[in-house]
């Protein structure tokens, strides 16, 4: 579909809604603000959806119609920019833009990679360096920039293998994305569903949660999509051959050295991230805020002394953008759940259905939601809001629905323009990559299979870890 023909179908049906609300004899059981609050939500969804207009401004504008026609008070758009989650991610890309100045990544690349001798063993140590990095770089799109010189060194190795190095152009984003879920600063999706459902049903998940929900499912899920990316893309006598990938042919993509002795701000740098992880990571013993946590490690990151990055250098790479988007989405949370608009919503859902029903809709909505809203942080601040009321309502668990919702979202594979990490892997100067073809037949695999280990996690594991499917 073109974009006129999209942007046309899109103000159809947004001024069609907004016609049907205005009409106060429409939906008798609709107060005003939550009519206001449906206009404008389905007004900002048509213009994600069938507009290029940036998406943090389409949030900000939201945001700022729904203060001045009074559903929700400047205090409550303003005061989303001071939650703890903004503050959080910001502390992260500063600690992020510490370790990528030290280049810690080429030497962990090196270490992993440099042990593979065969095609299986290359693509799982490979997925196993891009799950670690999550820890380390906040947002899918930075670390597809982190990893990218480690793909080129990898491209430029295999060079006489073009099936092998499509297969590895096509492996990085799709572990990055399917990844992302191991941690609460994994994508801003994360930090947009911990919001949400905190206003609507008072559960917080803290950091410590989510890696003990999140990081197995991420294990699980990339390793999976490496052995699919691995079975669809190569021919069994491109995956016979032995490899050997050295540290100098990855020393030549790295300004940074990859082997020999470690520099003091290397040594700094890596006791820091690793006290702030085990931090985060004990959250229950010392009842420190994950946000205060990365407050001090991103002050000790900058700092004259110990730091290895400027702040002023570190700011710079914060996404602002990303984060204003992520305070207005909130705001447009808060008022879907307050006004009522998110309960009538689902009111006209069909009742009991059983559990195993209702996940089942929600994953596979989330994970087709790609096709319809690229960004995957405005999928979550259309569908948890809907998700976690809908769930309240079917007696599933509002933390499982949400989780479920959020991790099949990461699903976004099937376009070139589905998601940046896709984006920038699909055209490498001098390197051979993956067409929409390629993407389309891993896609018509790993969506379902993805979509049934987040059905399985949600059903069968979780709920051993504390977080059941009914309430």
């Amino acid at each position: 579909m073109t974009l006129n023909l999209r942007l046309a179908a899109a103000l159809c049906v947004a001024l069609s809604l907004c016609v049907l609300l205005a009409v106060p004899a429409n939906f008798p059981a609709l107060g005003g603000d939550a009519r206001l609050t449906l206009a404008v939500f389905a007004l900002a969804t048509c213009a994600w959806i069938g507009t290029p207009v940036d998406d943090t401004y389409i949030a900000l504008g939201a945001g700022l119609a729904l203060t001045a026609t009074g559903v929700i008070s400047s205090d409550t758009l303003f005061g989303t920019l001071g939650d703890a989650t903004v503050w959080l991610l910001i502390c992260a890309f500063v600690l992020a833009a510490a370790v990528a100045r030290t280049g810690l990544a080429g030497r962990a690349a090196a270490f992993l990679v440099g042990g593979a001798r065969t095609v299986r063993q290359l693509t799982h140590l490979t997925t196993a360096a891009l799950v670690v990095t999550a820890f380390a770089v906040p947002a899918t799109s930075g670390r597809a920039a982190l990893a990218l010189p480690v793909f080129l060194a990898l491209a430029k190795a295999l060079a006489d293998r073009r099936r092998l190095v499509v297969m590895l152009a096509l492996l990085f984003p799709t572990v990055i994305l399917l990844s992302a879920v191991a941690t609460l600063i994994g994508a801003g999706a994360h930090l947009i569903t911990v919001s949400v459902l905190w206003e609507a049903t008072g559960d917080r998940i803290g950091f410590t949660q989510w890696l003990l929900l999140g990081l197995p499912l991420a294990v699980a899920s990339s390793h999976l999509a490496a052995e699919t990316v691995l079975l669809t893309t190569t021919r069994r006598a491109d995956r016979e051959g032995p490899v050997h990938i050295t540290a100098e042919e990855i020393q030549r993509h790295s300004e940074s050295p990859v082997t020999g002795p470690w520099t003091q701000a290397e040594k700094r740098c890596a006791l820091l991230l690793a006290t702030v992880v085990a931090l985060w990571c004990s959250e229950p013993l010392h009842q420190v805020s994950p946000a205060v946590v990365a407050l001090i490690g991103a002050v000790v990151a900058s700092s004259p002394a110990l730091g290895t990055v400027g702040l002023k250098d570190a700011l710079k790479t914060v996404p602002w953008s990303l984060l204003l988007f992520m305070a207005a989405t909130m705001a447009m949370g808060v008022a879907l759940a307050d006004s009522g608009a998110a309960k009538w919503l689902v009111s006209g859902l069909p009742g009991h259905v059983g559990p195993a029903v209702f996940l089942g809709v929600v994953v596979a909505v989330s994970t087709a939601a790609h096709l319809v809203l690229q960004s995957r942080s405005a999928r979550s601040s259309v569908l948890v809001p809907l998700v976690v009321a809908a769930a309240v309502g079917a007696g599933v668990n509002p933390v499982t629905a949400a989780l479920a919702s959020t991790a099949a979202a990461g699903f976004c594979h099937t376009l070139p323009a589905s998601a940046k990490p896709v984006t920038l892997f699909s055209d490498v100067p001098g390197v051979p990559t993956y067409t929409p073809r390629d993407l389309l037949r891993l896609s018509a695999v790993l969506a379902p299979l993805t979509a049934a280990l987040v059905l399985f996690f949600a059903a069968a594991v979780w709920p051993l870890l504390g977080v059941p499917v009914t309430r």
